[in-house]
């Protein structure tokens, strides 16, 4: 079986209620859905929250909410990995040819094409996670701190006369998708401290939604995005 999970909670602060407020046209977590389902990949596409807002939403878009998540995962710290793991229980996910994808709810620019990029990488085996991951804007290796005194320094002097593209580029977590083995989510291990690789994604497709700002720049960016698919599809047709 192949399931993507959703782990929303109710309980966002810095931007209540995130994960169904209207972003771009509809709720914020129809977008993950919908690009679920778009890939053709799954079998179930199941959302766990402890919200019965969020899981009437949830239905509503066409995912399935079976259960709801206990108080002890659905608070500001509850990592990812165990909220997975205790979802594919929930299921009665036990095989472990079988194989899940977290979908987080507040990625709107995933696509489709980019899930069954990551399926087809986890699927050529060796590996327990595949997720997006993008390049830093800016060589890692040249950053800087703001001294108590006000006063730069650099965390790694001996790179200050490098040029950038002599420097190896650095990425991270683009926070939008996990692929997974049902083994490596049962057993609970940890994202990047284990047997895991990236798919690359372009910047301009990985925005975090934390605050406001962020929320606004993500709205541009899905602007964009949606304004490019429309050129495309008039170029096809001529």
């Amino acid at each position: 079986m192949i399931v993507a999970v959703i782990p929303a909670r109710g309980g966002s602060k810095r931007i209540p209620r995130k994960n169904i407020r209207d972003f771009c046209g509809k709720p914020m977590i129809a977008w993950s859905i919908e690009t679920a389902k778009a890939s053709a990949l799954f079998d179930r596409i199941i959302v766990s929250t402890d919200d019965d807002e969020i899981a009437a939403v949830a239905q509503h878009h066409g995912a399935e909410v079976p259960f709801r998540r206990p108080a002890e995962l659905a608070d500001d710290h509850a990592p990812t990995v165990p909220v997975i793991a205790h979802a594919l229980m929930q299921i009665g996910i036990r095989d472990s040819a079988d194989k899940a994808c977290c979908i987080y709810p507040t990625a709107p620019l995933l696509q489709a094409e980019d899930l069954i990029r990551g399926y087809r990488r986890l699927n050529e085996g060796g590996l327990d996670y595949v997720f997006g991951v993008t390049h830093f804007p800016y060589p890692i290796q040249r950053a800087f701190r703001l001294r108590d005194d006000g006063l730069v320094e650099m965390f790694h002097p001996e790179n200050y006369g490098a040029r950038s593209q002599d420097l190896v580029p650095a990425y991270h977590d683009a926070g939008q998708f996990y692929w997974g083995t049902s083994e490596a989510w049962l057993s609970e291990k940890q994202l990047f401290l284990s047997q895991a690789t990236g798919v690359v994604l372009p910047r301009s497709r990985v925005q975090d939604i934390d605050n406001p700002e962020d929320w606004a720049f993500a709205e541009i960016l899905m602007r964009g995005t949606i304004a490019g698919a429309a050129d495309v599809s008039v170029d096809i047709r001529h």
